[in-house]
């Protein structure tokens, strides 16, 4: 637990600062004990499934309870059964590498970079004993991509294809009950894509964040808000180097310096934060860490000023925590945006929210999003539903509060990119409602 005291000056005693009972799951996404032998990721695969198809399994008596099931390679054409496996998603327009080195390259259709899917794509169901490719209208190959499990209703065809006629998924795990309400207001600050050191950023604008939310900018009431966030989260991409340094050749000592300079600039502002506010930090795809998901936390020699307060933590991408007993689970982004270039949807909530009925964080690694290859556990598959699912570094600022089957209720957040939008995301621990914070610095004339 952390606990911080706000200083402000009034004729009246000083504000106090809110306290929170903070603890950290990040324990599964730690890379300690694994030992890299040139291992394949067939054996991540296989984890998912076992661990997916128990789980299903267990629902089959509440769906279709006198339906057989069969594994792919005990199909029979014509007879209607259950099977469980992992979807493989043939895509004409995904790229590839070898593609580099075709001779035919020319000949291959231009394609927006953002999304590969095209009318073209169809799925296949892989379990241990074979794969059969799928067909009918019930099944969306825009919705589904490669790694995800799920449970099909249906019958082989004579042309040895399996018509889906019913899907099951794994649907929102079951949620820990929040605690009573105390009528009393906390406030959680969720900020990404900082962009410290890159061309686009502006100090000032994330000088007047840090001054509104440690209390030191507006009147009374306002610092009375202040006082009461509990807990700051900046999920991802805080620095940003010059693409100039990082071509693989060797650095003078003068480019050395500069490089370094993004996260000593990121360590004098994150200290103010820390002095007075719990604060966590994640990993994202532009920060110093390892590229593979799970991304294990910034080293503390980082944040030489950050780190001397016991308010700091430096997370684990993704980041799973409690605060007084409601539950966080949240990445830096790079899930969703995969997510986005291999099948479709309305928004990024809606890819956020299919992760969470498939049970898995990253259904796309490794397949397209690189993971570690773990032997005999997934990590990212979840156990428990959590109260609020929070994303960092998309385009826009999004909410919106699920309701599960069993009557779960989820918060999912897309936090904006600050040094784009300017704009952070306060969630409420009370009632989950949250809002954002948005800050300019444009001078009229």
């Amino acid at each position: 637990m952390a606990a911080a005291h706000m200083e402000v000056n009034s004729e009246n005693d000083a504000i106090q600062r809110k306290q929170s009972l903070y603890k950290s799951l990040d324990e599964r996404f730690g890379i300690q004990k694994e030992m890299y032998r040139g291992q394949q990721y067939s054996q991540i695969y296989f984890a998912r499934l076992h661990l997916m198809r128990t789980l299903l399994y267990s629902l089959l008596p509440n769906w279709k309870p006198h339906v057989p099931v069969c594994t792919v390679l005990g199909l029979e054409e014509g007879k209607e059964c259950i099977i469980v496996g992992t979807i493989y998603k043939h895509m004409k327009l995904k790229p590839c590498i070898l593609d580099e080195y075709s001779k035919e390259r020319s000949a291959t259709p231009l394609v927006k970079i953002h999304n590969f899917t095209s009318s073209d794509d169809y799925l296949v169901l892989e379990d241990e004993s074979g794969r059969v490719k799928l067909c009918g209208t019930v099944l969306l190959p825009s919705v589904y991509v490669t790694g995800s499990v799920i449970a099909l209703l249906g019958k082989e065809t004579g042309a040895s294809d399996f018509m889906v006629d019913d899907i099951l998924e794994a649907g929102f795990p079951h949620q820990i009950e929040r605690p009573l309400v105390s009528g009393e207001d906390k406030y959680v600050v969720f900020v990404s894509g900082l962009s410290v050191g890159g061309s686009s950023s502006n100090p000032l604008q994330f000088q007047l964040f840090i001054d509104h939310i440690t209390g030191h900018l507006g009147d009374e009431k306002e610092q009375s808000f202040a006082a009461q966030i509990v807990q700051v989260v900046v999920a991802g991409n805080s620095v940003e180097y010059p693409s100039a340094l990082l071509n693989g050749q060797n650095l003078s000592s003068k480019d050395q310096s500069r490089l370094s300079e993004p996260i000593k600039e990121l360590d004098i502002l994150l200290t103010q934060i820390a002095a007075g506010i719990p604060l966590d930090i994640m990993p994202g795809p532009n920060d110093p860490a390892n590229f593979c998901l799970p991304q294990q936390a910034l080293h503390r020699c980082l944040f030489p000023g950050s780190s001397s307060f016991n308010t700091f933590r430096s997370c684990t991408n993704p980041h799973s925590f409690e605060l007084d007993n409601v539950s966080f689970l949240g990445t830096s982004g790079q899930n969703i945006d995969d997510l986005e270039k291999y099948s479709d949807a309305n928004d990024k909530l809606e890819f956020m929210e299919r992760t969470l009925r498939w049970r898995h964080l990253a259904p796309t690694a490794p397949n397209t999003l690189g993971c570690y290859p773990f032997t005999d556990r997934d990590p990212f598959f979840i156990e428990t539903c959590p109260h609020v699912y929070f994303v960092g570094n998309q385009d826009k600022y999004l909410s919106r509060l699920i309701k599960g089957s069993e009557g779960q209720g989820v918060r999912f957040i897309c936090i904006p990119r600050f040094v784009d939008t300017g704009a952070a995301v306060v969630l409420n621990l009370r009632n989950l409602e949250c809002h954002t914070l948005s800050f300019g610095t444009e001078l009229s004339p």
